[in-house]
């Protein structure tokens, strides 16, 4: 099996560093390159051709939110997948992260074993919603009027919801709930494949490049009320 490339985005040595030991001690990954900046980031991206970058959002010059944007932008980059990291799971970067491209978010302090799973989890192509902060942190965000003025308003992804099933808006819905496809099809009783196909044709329907996006996409449009606890 073909090892999981990572490259790691951190104006901190001795961080890149641990993480270096942590993703070479696995036999499934294996650490393709080190960035001190966002634009250094986006340059080895496109030459190692990494499967999952982990970006520090605050770093000197060229940050991770940019670099995250660029590396989203860029077709030849496509199946590039980012997991933010945060020294505050409550970061307003994190909501427009995930609207620039990034897959999810995961905090500085999280343990080796969830490091490791955000990595399998991002470069499977699903989106790291856990822990469940993701989804506060959005609705929270949203319900304070929180906006980054990037991509369609609300009312733009309201006209592509048009376009969707009746079906298709149900499991938008569930996604947005931060549930995964087995759960889904648990509380719809149809089966995981049947899910994941709405799933695909839901992200086609309304732009968004992975199941983190969906979330953002069901909040901004109204879809989902976001609920501040």
């Amino acid at each position: 099996m073909t090892p999981i490339k990572v490259l790691l985005a951190d104006d901190q040595a001795l961080l890149r560093s641990a993480f270096r030991v942590l993703v070479d001690s696995e036999s499934d990954m294996q650490v393709v390159g080190e960035a001190a900046d966002g634009a250094e980031a986006v340059a080895l991206a496109r030459s190692t051709r990494a499967d999952v970058v982990l970006m520090d959002i605050r770093m000197p010059g060229t940050d991770g939110l940019t670099a995250t944007r660029m590396i989203s932008a860029d077709p030849d980059l496509a199946g590039v997948r980012i997991v933010m990291l945060t020294t505050f799971e409550v970061d307003e970067y994190v909501v427009q992260s995930l609207r620039a491209g990034a897959s999810g978010f995961l905090g500085k302090g999280a343990e080796p074993d969830e490091l490791l799973n955000a990595i399998r989890v991002a470069a499977a192509g699903e989106a790291l919603l856990s822990p469940v902060a993701t989804k506060g942190l959005i609705a929270s965000f949203l319900a304070q009027g929180g906006s980054t003025g990037e991509g369609p308003d609300g009312a733009e992804y309201s006209e592509r919801l048009a376009a969707l099933t009746g079906r298709e808006r149900e499991v938008l819905v569930q996604v947005a709930g931060g549930h995964s496809n087995d759960q889904i099809a648990d509380r719809l009783v149809v089966s995981p494949l049947t899910v994941k196909t709405h799933v695909n044709r839901a992200m086609a329907k309304l732009g968004a490049r992975d199941r983190a996006q969906l979330v953002v996409i069901a909040y901004e449009s109204g879809l989902v009320r976001p609920r501040v606890e």
